[in-house]
């Protein structure tokens, strides 16, 4: 038996750094050993933009924006922030229906792993053991951010019937 490996219909052209913070503000208190277990906060969001390039037309930037928030009682511990994105294409063979989902989705789940390590490496970096972030689904993700949009019944196309077609 053979299988056939289906390559998603997306170019990544390049993946890049938009923005990184992290600020520490009440350092060093907020490193003692004994200052306990801080409270996290995780906002994600995805963005997505349409770039003009008469060389390469239907080029998009989709970013992925990670923020995370450690806060002790009222005082926070430290704030990590990345901004990560890349510059993609679509192969023509993705129906105009199913491209802002593919987008939408797609990108951001091969994004993840390098924004979520910068975050890991920024806490790290900052004194405090390693935030390991779960893996998260974009697909629900984008349901709940569109659901108004969507029909009933209807759900985000699934990249890998796309590029089977």
């Amino acid at each position: 038996m053979t299988d056939t490996v289906r390559n998603l219909p997306i170019t990544v052209h390049a993946q890049y750094i938009k923005d990184v913070s992290f600020e520490n503000p009440n350092a060093p208190h907020s490193l003692k050993v004994n200052a306990g277990k801080p409270d996290m906060q995780l906002n994600i969001n995805v963005g997505l933009q349409e770039v003009p390039d008469e060389n390469l037309p239907g080029l998009f930037e989709v970013s992925l924006r990670m923020r995370a928030v450690a806060k002790r009682a009222d005082k926070t511990a430290f704030i990590a922030e990345v901004e990560y994105a890349a510059s993609v294409t679509v192969g023509a063979e993705v129906p105009q229906d199913a491209m802002h989902p593919l987008l939408m989705i797609e990108v951001p789940r091969l994004l993840f792993p390098f924004a979520r390590q910068m975050i890991s490496d920024l806490s790290q970096q900052g004194g405090y053991p390693a935030l390991l972030l779960a893996p998260v689904d974009f697909q629900a993700l984008y349901i709940q951010k569109f659901s108004t949009e969507l029909q009933p019944g209807d759900a985000p196309v699934d990249a890998a019937k796309t590029a089977a077609n």
